[in-house]
C-alpha cells in the first residue's frame, strides 16, 4: 500500500494562519495589559520610553525583573480576586508607587 502524499502547501498555510492568530492574540493581550495597568493614560511616547528603560534596566540589573514580577503577580492575584478590575483604583491593585530605580520613576536606566 502506498502512503498518502503530504500536502506541504496546505500544512504551511495552516501554520501561517496559526502564527497570524497567535500574533493577534499576543497583541490583544498586550493591549489589555496596558489598559489594566492604567498605562493607557500615558502618552504613547512616554509609554515607549518606560518600556525601553525597563528593557535596559533588566539587562543591567536582572534582580529588578524579580521585583517587577512580584508586582505583576500581585496585580493579577488582585485582579482575579476583584473580578478583573485591577489597575483601576490606585493602590487597590497591590501596586506601590514607583520608587527610585524603577522605569516608572524615571530612574535606574
Amino acid at each position: 500500500m502506498a502512503r498518502k502524499p503530504r500536502d506541504y502547501d496546505a500544512e504551511l498555510q495552516a501554520l501561517m494562519e496559526r502564527t497570524k492568530k497567535l500574533k493577534g492574540q499576543k497583541t490583544t493581550r498586550l493591549g489589555e495589559l496596558v489598559q489594566v495597568t492604567g498605562a493607557d493614560t500615558l502618552p504613547i511616547e512616554a509609554l515607549a520610553g518606560v518600556l525601553l528603560a525597563a528593557v535596559e534596566q533588566a539587562k543591567k540589573q536582572p534582580e529588578a525583573v524579580a521585583r517587577w514580577t512580584e508586582r505583576g503577580e500581585a496585580l493579577f492575584r488582585t485582579s482575579k480576586r476583584d473580578g478583573g478590575k485591577a489597575g483601576s483604583g490606585g493602590d487597590a491593585a497591590g501596586a506601590t508607587p514607583a520608587g527610585p530605580g524603577t522605569p516608572a520613576a524615571g530612574g535606574g536606566a
